[in-house]
């Protein structure tokens, strides 16, 4: 039977990310944006509550919840600033899940404590300057050389390309064109041959930081493969169906903060001799907006109850990850059309939203291949 209401632990993380927001977040997130600084601190603190570690098991450090709970948290974190529920998620499901999903136990028991208290912040590695969603003709490359893989190339678009402590990197192993021709390897900061490049100017999520991370005779011990040789691209591409869940939970998060906003305003904004929202012009557009949210959530949390089950979530994680995107842009659009002149300043959190919501439409699958890959998904 489906329960539409939060269960005692996502009552409960929502409660702890108002209360943590309300003091560590909201105060500062337009300084953070203005300067594109990267809080840090403010992740160690999240480590603090058990929010980057969601879905470690607590045999591991971690919080042990589900995806319920993860969505929940990533939400509640992108309301108060989407930059800093981004980074949550892909600390979360990119990094850490992917040593949490494929890495033997010793490599669990050396990496996921420290990353589920923030004592290491991580990155993963996949997309290239000349490889977005063709990722399978990637030119970064390890060569084996004895006991050791020798890694060369870069990776862009990183989220903690710079700043991370731990990275997932997949470099080809074999072939070009070849899907089994790449390997995951977990890679630290301070290796010989590994640094963080150039950080990108963002038009939003601009306290998430994304970088290069650039490879030179990179030498990684044969320990440090995640998996098999040759699994990293198939690994990747089921890393990405629980990813993608994570974007569609950042995005209804955007969503529900702009039409909160919304909602705020228009009953306080005065035209005519009377609060805005008594006009249908802006009234209808309230409800397209809330109707909207309202559907893009139902889809998130589908997503979220088959993970927690253990079943496959390729086309349900695609189909969320989609219409929530596209979703938060319209309301994020919207939002900044009833606030008017207003919208357009940085008086107000909409224009925030609007400017970060476009990464949800882009990151971790294009709209474009969302639709790619529903449709195989459904044409099979």
């Amino acid at each position: 039977m489906m329960n539409f209401e939060l269960n005692e632990n996502q009552a409960m993380i929502a409660q702890m990310i108002k209360d943590f927001g309300a003091k560590e977040i909201t105060p500062f997130r337009k300084d953070w944006d203005d300067k594109q600084h990267f809080p840090i601190e403010v992740f160690k603190k999240l480590g603090e509550l058990g929010l980057m570690g969601v879905l470690v098991p607590t045999e591991y450090g971690g919080s042990g919840f589900g995806y319920f709970e993860y969505v929940t948290a990533i939400l509640e974190l992108s309301k108060l600033d989407p930059s800093v529920g981004l980074s949550m998620a892909a600390h979360n499901s990119l990094c850490t899940g992917h040593i949490m999903m494929f890495g033997n136990e010793e490599q669990k028991r050396k990496y996921l404590p420290k990353l589920a208290t923030c004592e290491f912040l991580g990155a993963w590695g996949l997309t290239e300057p000349n490889t977005g969603s063709d990722a399978g003709n990637m030119r970064t490359v390890a060569v084996e050389d004895g006991d050791y893989y020798v890694i060369n190339g870069a990776k862009n678009f990183i989220t903690h390309g710079v700043s991370g402590d731990v990275a997932v990197v997949i470099a080809r192993t074999g072939e070009v064109g070849d899907s089994h021709g790449m390997t995951a390897f977990v890679i630290e900061r301070g290796t010989p041959g590994f640094k963080g490049g150039r950080k990108e100017d963002k038009l939003g999520m601009r306290a998430s930081e994304t970088a290069e991370m650039i490879f030179e005779d990179c030498r990684v011990h044969k320990s440090q493969i995640l998996g098999e040789i040759g699994d990293g691209f198939i690994q990747s591409m089921k890393i990405l169906d629980g990813g993608r869940i994570s974007i569609a939970a950042l995005s209804l998060g955007i969503a529900e903060g702009a039409l909160e906003e919304s909602i705020q305003y228009s009953k306080e904004r005065q035209q005519f001799n009377q609060p805005i929202s008594r006009f249908q012009g802006i009234s209808f557009k309230l409800a397209d907006m809330a109707t909207q949210v309202e559907a893009a959530k139902l889809l998130t949390f589908k997503a979220a109850d088959l993970k927690n089950r253990g079943q496959k979530v390729t086309l349900a994680g695609a189909k969320a990850k989609l219409f929530a995107s596209e979703v938060c842009v319209s309301v994020s659009n919207e939002a900044v059309q009833i606030f008017g002149g207003y919208g357009f300043t940085k008086d107000y959190p909409v224009e925030k939203y609007y400017r970060d919501s476009k990464l949800c439409t882009i990151g971790e699958g294009t709209s474009e291949i969302q639709k790619l890959v529903i449709s195989r998904e459904i044409l099979k």
